[in-house]
């Protein structure tokens, strides 16, 4: 990457430059012992090792004081939304529907959805969250202690694996995918390569290509038959091989219910449109985007955006089919954004008014996270699909 874009970046602290160097030590040797390292685990290392990763390390990491923000930290009104669209199929299901949200971030989604299930009259058996990550486990569990009423804090159940009992509810996670180790591939010569992370003379992070093995390879050659076009000789972008697998680890047991994906990305044809040579993979840094994954390891949140359609595939072969895809902003006026917007309105004070306008612009404005964000939806199980009339009708799901 260019230094000139990275000097352009808030200078980090010494203590976390001491952090970023404890990783990047860890990688070295690793790198020393085995060669080089596939891109996904490197990736893996820098977001989830123990201790030193980015999630797994004590750093704020949502909001205004962390690398990003995140929709439910903007307010309630996301979680509202979401809560309003899955609660008629919720109350189908029953009162032994759990609720199961991948990655609690902050807390800030649990602590809206758990009150606006309270309000609505269906609660579910059990808010489950899986937490990879000790550190924001102990902050979502302080948060719900000191935010919620005692009867609604105890339904929150912190769980280390997806359940393997059979269960019925939805399964909901917000920019989860994003954060999934990607594999990156490049094309040479006709034949498909894999991004391997290296290192040089004077130990120092660098890309190598190495020949794919059958599953990468497999998977960018169905890519390739799907979109009846064959990448250019240097093509480089991003893929994840895993993610049936993924789907049917943490929804398998999923026996009638939902899940909802809310990530940044797009549909198969636009992710891997000729002109975007070089893929989505993205780090943030204090608010800050750039594009140099070997900058400051651990202390970067590092991510691609979502193929969409993959997304659909993997729902589909673990037995779930697409109830709706749409842009985030039609998704939320859908699931009812203008009557949960009035409620909160008409109870709130000048300064609370202007924060509520300031949301509902920054979910649902093109430019915001209206359009580069897309929901999406499966079923499976339901005797019915009581979703609101107006979000069957907006799906999109003839672009996938």
């Amino acid at each position: 990457m260019n230094p000139a874009k990275t000097s352009r970046l808030p200078e980090p602290s010494a203590d976390e430059r001491a952090h970023s160097e404890q990783l990047l030590q860890h990688l070295r040797e690793q790198i020393a012992a085995r060669g080089p390292m596939p891109f996904s685990q490197y990736m893996e290392r820098c977001l989830y090792a123990p201790g030193l990763g980015y999630y797994s390390a004590g750093k704020t990491k949502f909001g205004e004081a962390g690398d990003f923000i995140t929709a439910p930290e903007l307010g309630e009104l996301f979680a509202r939304c979401v809560v309003h669209c899955v609660q008629p199929s919720m109350a189908l299901l029953g009162g032994d529907a759990d609720f199961l949200e991948l990655g609690g971030g902050s807390g800030a989604f649990a602590e809206a959805a758990l009150r606006a299930f309270a309000e609505s009259g269906v609660l579910p058996r059990r808010y489950l969250i899986l937490e990879p990550s000790a550190d924001l486990r102990e902050r979502q569990r302080e948060r719900m202690a000191a935010a919620l009423p005692s009867e609604l804090a105890a339904r929150v159940v912190w769980i280390d694996r997806p359940p393997e009992q059979n269960w019925h509810g939805v399964l909901f996670a917000n920019e989860v995918i994003d954060a999934l180790p990607t594999t990156r591939f490049v094309l040479r010569h006709g034949e498909v390569c894999e991004e391997h992370v290296a290192l040089d003379g004077e130990a120092r992070l660098l890309r190598v290509d190495r020949p794919a093995d059958a599953l990468v390879s497999g998977a960018v050659r169905h890519v390739e038959r799907d979109l009846q076009r064959e990448f250019e000789d240097g093509y480089r972008s991003e893929i994840l091989p895993q993610l049936p697998y993924w789907i049917q680890a943490i929804a398998g047991s999923l026996e009638a219910g939902l899940m909802l994906f809310v990530d940044y990305g797009y549909v198969r044809r636009e992710f891997y449109l000729p002109e975007r040579q070089d893929g989505t993979l993205m780090a943030h840094y204090r608010h800050r985007a750039h594009s140099d994954p070997f900058y400051l390891p651990g202390l970067n949140d590092l991510t691609a955006s979502v193929d969409f359609t993959a997304l659909a595939e993997a729902g589909n072969s673990a037995g779930f089919g697409v109830a709706a895809y749409l842009p985030q902003a039609q998704f939320l006026i859908a699931a009812g954004l203008q009557q949960v917007f009035e409620q909160a309105y008409e109870h709130a004070d000048d300064t609370a008014r202007l924060r509520l306008a300031q949301q509902v612009r920054k979910l649902t404005l093109p430019d915001q996270m209206g359009e580069r964000f897309q929901a999406m939806l499966f079923a499976k199980g339901l005797p019915a699909l009581p979703l609101p009339a107006e979000l069957l009708a907006a799906d999109q799901g003839g672009r996938l």
